[in-house]
């Protein structure tokens, strides 16, 4: 019951991007189509999850037996821009076309504070190592969630007829505000 209340609890009422504002950056920058927002997605989600778990055992097995907790923010990136790496070569080789569209946006993983965020709060709310897992697999997913619907709606927009202030970038900011509202209905959920 525990680890629903954290999927839950992460996945809707604390979205990592409508709730908690991290990730912004690919959130916007990333979500012009759903086949890019998806490929990032999903590159998030992996780098998410594998990080969040490296990074547990960093803590766990070196930075807190020798005492050297203060080091764990230059770890955590270090951990976290060779996993990005890792995904770069992988995307580079794999879809040329998807790496091509993802541009800038895919080496950004490595300072996506989304990323960061997850790993430190992991540490913070002392998870156990299933409850991590549980946590992370969720909050990559409420990233994917929010960067797909907003691609989406994105599209929809760009096929409508919008007044020419509001025309790019300000409509879509407005459509991300609306839609950090419809996640506000999920408080209390858990």
């Amino acid at each position: 019951m525990d680890f629903f209340k954290i999927f839950i609890g992460t996945l809707l009422v604390n979205n990592f991007v409508l709730s908690k504002f991290l990730g912004i950056c690919p959130f916007l920058g990333v979500s012009k189509k759903v086949e890019t927002a998806t490929g990032m997605s999903m590159a998030v989600t992996f780098v998410m999850i594998v990080s969040s778990i490296i990074t547990y055992l960093l803590q766990i097995a070196v930075l807190e037996p020798l005492g050297i907790q203060y080091l764990q923010t230059i770890a955590f990136i270090l951990v976290i821009a060779s996993l990005v790496q890792f995904v770069e070569m992988f995307v580079k080789k794999s879809s040329p076309t998807l790496y091509e569209s993802l541009g800038v946006y895919l080496p950004l993983i490595t300072t996506n504070c989304a990323v960061l965020g997850l790993a430190i709060m992991n540490i913070q709310e002392k998870y156990s190592l299933g409850g991590l897992i549980v946590n992370s697999v969720a909050a990559s997913l409420s990233f994917s969630l929010a960067i797909i619907l907003f691609a989406g709606i994105r599209e929809r927009i760009d096929l409508s007829d919008t007044p020419g202030a509001l025309a790019g970038f300000p409509i879509a900011l407005i459509s991300a505000g609306l839609m950090a509202i419809a996640f506000l209905g999920f408080t209390g959920l858990v």
